[in-house]
């Protein structure tokens, strides 16, 4: 058999990777609960407060020293678009979780301007999630959620809080901004749970 040079099988369909109900954009589009926080770099800092109350610390320099990662990940939204290929820097939230002491199953992320969101413990660790501060090798836009936002691609991107700035990690689920007004408390993009009862 002979096989043009260049030649990599069939190119997969985009609509395929697509979760249902979704399509395909290739703009990055800006949607936000409220106006965009100005945040100085040298008073930035991000907080993870376990159950017990053990405040874990960084600031703008510390984070950015830690061991980085580039993952290129697809991006889903509640209202149906997803972007493909999306191209990010940050650290694993696993890094900034393994010194701390929990046995908490859930994590209420807050960000500068007052907008909170809840996951699953689970769903922020081995390899799933990452405080991301550059955007396809750049820094993060404030329109985007710089300088720095949760990153957690498997899930809606409201789960991606903008302007992240720390996380509760909590004994029971307490609904973030957007679960209290009717959206779905998990936001798995592949069963479309869009809102309550999806």
């Amino acid at each position: 058999m002979v096989v043009t040079r260049g030649f990599h099988g069939r190119r997969q369909d985009a609509a395929s990777q697509l979760p249902p109900g979704q399509y395909l954009t290739h703009d990055f589009p800006v949607l936000s609960a409220g106006p965009t926080p100005r945040l100085d770099l040298d008073r930035w800092a991000f907080v993870i407060r376990s159950e017990a109350g053990v405040e874990h610390r960084w600031n703008w320099r510390e984070v950015t020293a830690l061991p980085s990662e580039t993952p290129t990940v697809d991006l889903h939204c509640v209202t149906r678009w997803s972007k493909l290929r999306t191209t990010w820097r940050g650290v694993s939230l696993d890094v900034l979780l393994e010194a701390v002491d929990t046995a908490a199953d859930y994590a209420l992320v807050r960000s500068y301007g007052g907008y909170t969101t809840n996951l699953p413990l689970e769903d922020m660790l081995d390899g799933q999630a990452w405080l991301v501060y550059e955007y396809e090798g750049e820094p993060l836009e404030p329109a985007h959620g710089g300088p720095a936002r949760l990153l957690v691609p498997h899930l809606y991107l409201w789960k991606s809080a903008k302007w992240v700035q720390g996380i509760d990690l909590l004994f029971e689920d307490e609904p973030g901004f957007w679960e209290t007004l009717g959206y779905h408390e998990y936001g798995d993009p592949w069963r479309e749970q869009r809102y309550q009862g999806d």
